[in-house]
């Protein structure tokens, strides 16, 4: 049920309730028929006027000043005593309206109906900051391989530390934003939002005004009363930047400012609004690579690179393989409410031997689909034939016993550079780091091998 019909049933259905709401300037919306007969005013007389004027004692003002709500105070109308509540009405962090309402004290269906308001109000509110909370620990981020336990613990460090910025990079898949939730929750900004933005997802033409909010008639389009940027509503807390690296760089320049002044300005205004956020940026690129081709700015870099946690890919940690996946496999039964208890040695063998190139994101997904087969087949145990598919993806053909060994090591190094460019939708610089060789070795193999590289 949506808080518009909730209201809708007071003001409609309920005799025994005086009800109103104002907007943001005490201007009268809407008002139960059972408050207006006890006003003894016309309909006319009341919507669209300032509710000084209708009830000269009201304490709506004090509640859209404060944003916070007053509960069970004495109210009199013409001679009725009642009990009376004014709770704020918000949208998107800001106080947009008041909501009004007193009851009779003998009425309990009414007093019972109020509580029903309150309850689903308070329903919304928790779905509303779940959006703004960050959701993992370090206790979520499992793994014993000795660089990647110096990493964590690191990080752990780190979040005892509010106001330093945070750079996280490493391939996609290995936990980049795991870390930073973590970092978050375990720092004394955790009481405040947590907000996440993905740069590569929003148009350049709309981060600006994501990122830093708008005034009212900023552009066409501008929302009326304007719209506070994900910078003021993660004001005391934290920011994570995913994918900075596809940030253009005029908005790197306006970011730049925001980190050294602490200060940002809405998108047609001309009042500066001081914050105190941390941010926390991540990216799966090569930053560096990226100042030498003028394609991010240097002192943006310094001013991101304060920390510096580079996330190592599976394939550097395949030690962590069965924890991870006995980790997995507890989450995803939870998730897709199912009873699987364990994996084979051998499949767990098979998991170890494919290389990986999604990391974490691609051996959760692998899991989820190996335990939905296995679910279907009603078996407890994940074995290698319920990751049958893993085969068909790396499955190279053996050398003929007619060729030479050098032969035969050349062709499966051809085969293994076609299908890792394949997988990464031939980006070179990812296939140079999968492979672990430098982008000048790749780019004499490819030469060597004649193979054909997409634009």
């Amino acid at each position: 049920m949506q808080i518009g019909n909730v209201l809708e049933d007071l003001f409609t259905q309920n005799q025994f309730m005086a009800a109103m709401i104002v907007n943001n300037e005490g201007i009268i919306l809407s008002m139960s028929d059972t408050y207006m007969r006890l006003l003894n005013l016309p309909k006319e007389k009341i919507i669209g006027r300032p509710v000084k004027e209708v009830t000269p004692n009201t304490r709506v003002f004090t509640v859209l000043t404060t944003g916070k709500a007053m509960v069970g105070y004495n109210w009199k109308v013409n001679d009725r005593n009642m009990i009376a509540s004014t709770i704020p009405i918000f949208k998107e962090g800001k106080v947009v309206g008041a909501f009004a309402y007193s009851v009779f004290p003998d009425i309990w269906d009414a007093k019972n109906l109020v509580e029903n308001l309150l309850s689903e109000l308070n329903m919304y509110r928790d779905e509303v900051d779940s959006l703004y909370t960050a959701k993992h620990n370090f206790e979520d981020i499992v793994g014993d391989e000795k660089r990647f336990k110096k990493i964590k613990a690191f990080a752990q460090q780190i979040a005892n530390h509010p106001y330093t910025t945070v750079l996280i990079t490493g391939e996609s898949g290995t936990g980049k934003e795991l870390i930073a939730h973590a970092i978050h929750n375990n720092s004394c900004r955790a009481k405040f939002h947590f907000l996440r933005i993905n740069c590569a997802a929003i148009p350049e033409n709309l981060l600006e005004a994501e990122l830093f909010g708008y005034e009212e008639g900023a552009f066409t389009g501008a929302k009326k009363g304007g719209k506070p940027g994900k910078f003021e509503l993660a004001n005391g807390g934290t920011i994570f930047l995913d994918e900075i690296g596809e940030m253009s760089l005029s908005m790197q320049s306006k970011l730049l400012v925001v980190l050294q002044e602490q200060v940002i300005e809405r998108l047609g205004g001309n009042h500066p609004v001081r914050v105190n956020v941390r941010v926390i940026a991540a990216t799966n690129r090569n930053l560096e690579l990226m100042i030498e081709e003028k394609k991010f700015r240097e002192d943006l870099f310094y001013r991101l690179n304060v920390v510096h946690l580079e996330m190592p890919s599976l394939r550097k940690r395949k030690e962590d393989i069965p924890i991870l996946t006995r980790h997995l496999i507890e989450k995803l039964n939870l998730r897709l409410c199912t009873m699987v208890a364990g994996i084979s040695a051998e499949a767990l063998d098979l998991l170890g031997q494919y290389p990986w190139p999604g990391n974490i994101r691609e051996l959760e997904n692998a899991l989820e689909r190996a335990i939905i087969l296995a679910d279907m087949e009603n078996t407890a145990i994940l074995n290698t034939r319920h990751f049958a598919f893993l085969n068909n993806r790396y499955d190279f053909q053996l050398a003929s016993p007619s060729q030479s060994l050098k032969s035969a090591t050349q062709e499966f190094e051809k085969e293994v550079i076609i299908k890792t460019l394949n997988d990464t939708d031939f980006n070179i610089i990812k296939t140079a780091e999968y492979l672990e060789i430098d982008l000048s070795s790749l780019y004499r193999k490819i030469r060597k091998y004649n193979i054909k590289v997409k634009e």
